[in-house]
């Protein structure tokens, strides 16, 4: 079982640290959330993991199957098995969604097998409609260019097809319910639910208790000034929505 460990993470921007100590470790099969007011380092955690070169890591280790992935470019992380969901996701005028997935797909299988010659045509179109079943995406869709005039709902889609395609061993979805209505969060998480299972361990971000109404996590954190300070179950996220996140304040002045 493939798991993705944090020890004592600490990482800068432009020589301020942002993320301060934190540990964590996900595995195959679970859905972990982590919550935070503003600034906390969420979405820099997400984006550390993926490797974008304006985070920089000045201690601890991150580790996927067991390899430090610290030197490794963000591509060659996602074919290890990891993914992330952008919060805005970016436009790719000129690509459409259908070749930019079965490109990246034949990428994945090129590292499993450096001879393949990619995956048939029929296929890949055969599998690219079944996802976009199940995210009550209509087909037109595959034939767009990547986030070029989508909504906001529609790009949230977008990503989590993409997860949906190349079946990552660990998701990280930086706030994926970012501006969107009911209806898209709710056709957005019943993708995320159909996909998570043994094989598939998720880190979801977020602000809101409502995208956990619809995925279920098994374990909850709450990150501040770059730390996660407290974890529980389900529960925690629902005592943060009624009672925001003073006590936790609270309870770290008493400590210190």
């Amino acid at each position: 079982m493939s798991h993705l460990e944090i020890k004592n993470l600490h990482v800068s921007i432009e020589e301020k640290e942002i993320l301060k100590g934190l540990s964590l470790t996900v595995k195959q099969g679970e859905i972990h959330a982590i919550m935070g007011p503003n600034g906390t380092g969420k979405s820099t955690l997400a984006y550390t993991l993926m490797g974008h070169p304006n985070y920089k890591v000045t201690g601890g280790e991150i580790r996927f199957k067991d390899i430090d992935i610290l030197e490794l470019e963000p591509d060659e992380r996602s074919r290890l098995g990891l993914f992330l969901a952008f919060q805005y996701p970016v436009a790719i005028p000129g690509v459409t969604v259908a070749n930019f997935l079965r490109s990246a797909l034949n990428s994945r299988r090129r590292v499993e097998n450096p001879a393949d010659k990619g995956i048939p045509i029929p296929e890949f179109r055969k599998m690219l409609k079944e996802r976009m079943d199940m995210l009550k995406m209509d087909h037109n869709f595959a034939g767009r260019y990547l986030n070029d005039g989508f909504s906001g709902g529609e790009k949230k889609r977008a990503e989590i097809l993409q997860l949906a395609t190349l079946r990552p061993e660990i998701a990280i979805l930086d706030e994926t319910d970012s501006g969107l209505d009911i209806d898209a969060l709710r056709i957005v998480s019943e993708g995320v639910n159909a996909l998570a299972g043994p094989q598939l361990g998720v880190l979801v971000i977020t602000h809101y208790q409502r995208l956990l109404n619809y995925i279920k996590p098994h374990f909850v954190h709450v990150m501040m000034d770059g730390r996660i300070v407290e974890s529980g179950g389900p529960d925690l996220a629902l005592h943060l929505e009624e009672h925001g996140y003073d006590w936790i304040r609270e309870k770290i002045d008493e400590a210190v």
